[in-house]
């Protein structure tokens, strides 16, 4: 590429909003260039406005630290006329993010969201780039909808769901019937820290709200196919699931059970975890992970403090595949809540549509 795209990104001094600023410092394609969130942070320089809540092991990046923040809803003109997309990640009530997202859309800049509000719109893609790329070919129609050339929105998934399903999407073919995710999530996926959150520690919660529900709905969608326009979900499979927060500062681990019509052999799914590559690898985007699905022989592997930043985070760990007397496999997974299940994966997903042209 000869030129960076220009980026901004909505939501920068939340949990996920600072974990794009640090994945995008230095990134090949993208250079941030805009900064925003709430107007109480309006005016501040980024290093004032994240004082005292910067949650990043990293710190602030340099480049960063003197940019004047805007206000992400008053100032929609000034940052859309600055850059060539935006990364959101806003912290505000579903319908205003619908809203607000779609206002970036309207005035010709792409939005790739790490948020949920647009997550069940049919003719928006909710991507993971090794699991359904082809949803990006949806973009022409929801322009068409939105009444634009360039603008539109794009979102990720849950980052509940992100351990699992990528585990489980290269075994479809054996056709996937049912399968029972429990999910031990992570205190950054609250956008809390243990400083924060002192009542985690040596504590278990199980009930995450809303949670459960996502997991069991938007794989359909991953799944789905494009009709007339718009995702039509997957029928199946059955999926139920069940998510605790557990005191764990970063990764997202779940114990899956999976059956299938045709159960195939143990080597059979291990060979093809290994061997799976996607679209990503294919493009060799700078994001992507070069073994997305990383298999553990140990018995106690993948542990979230040891395998939680394998490929940068970016990679999805497995183990303890085994028979189970219930269903026809378990197994053990786990993936970085807020590199591959949050910005990341935002920016693998615009890393795509860019290299796919829908951009140009």
């Amino acid at each position: 590429m000869k030129e960076k795209y220009k980026v901004g990104i909505i939501g920068a001094t939340g949990m996920v909003g600072q974990r794009f600023a640090t994945l995008l410092d230095g990134h090949p394609w993208f250079e941030v260039v805009v900064l925003a969130a709430s107007p109480r942070s309006c005016g501040k320089t980024y290093e004032e406005a994240v004082k005292g809540r910067w949650a990043m092991q990293a710190p602030i990046p340099e480049k960063l630290k003197n940019i004047v923040m805007m206000d992400a809803t008053a100032d929609i003109d000034k940052i859309t006329s600055a850059v060539d997309f935006v990364f959101s990640a806003v912290d505000m009530k579903k319908d205003e993010i619908r809203a607000l997202e779609e206002k970036y859309a309207k005035a010709e800049c792409p939005v790739f969201s790490n948020n949920s509000a647009h997550r069940s719109t049919p003719d928006v893609p909710m991507i993971i780039p090794e699991v359904n790329a082809e949803h990006i070919a949806i973009i022409p129609a929801q322009r068409k909808r939105l009444g634009t050339k360039r603008g539109f929105i794009a979102v990720k998934s849950n980052c509940s769901l992100q351990s699992y399903v990528p585990a489980l999407h290269p075994l479809m073919k054996y056709g996937v019937t049912k399968a029972l995710a429990c999910t031990y999530q992570a205190i950054s996926g609250a956008g809390k820290t243990f400083d924060r959150w002192p009542e985690i520690i040596d504590n278990v919660i199980p009930y995450i709200g809303g949670e459960e529900e996502k997991s069991e709905k938007e794989p359909l969608k991953i799944w789905g196919k494009i009709e007339d326009g718009i995702i039509i979900p997957a029928k199946g499979p059955s999926i139920t699931t069940q998510c605790l927060r557990v005191p764990v500062s970063d990764g997202h681990m779940a114990a899956v059970f999976v059956s299938f019509e045709k159960k195939p052999e143990k080597d059979e799914i291990l060979k093809i975890w290994k061997e799976f590559k996607a679209r990503p690898q294919e493009l060799n985007l700078p994001s992507a992970p070069k073994q997305f699905l990383t298999y553990y022989e140990e018995n106690d592997r993948p542990q979230t403090k040891l395998d939680r930043d394998l490929e940068g985070g970016m990679g999805v760990s497995i183990g303890r595949l085994r028979e189970d007397t219930q269903y026809d496999y378990k197994f053990v997974c786990l993936s970085h809540n807020t590199v591959r299940g949050a910005a990341g994966g935002g920016i693998l997903m615009a890393e795509l549509i860019c290299a796919e042209g829908y951009l140009d």
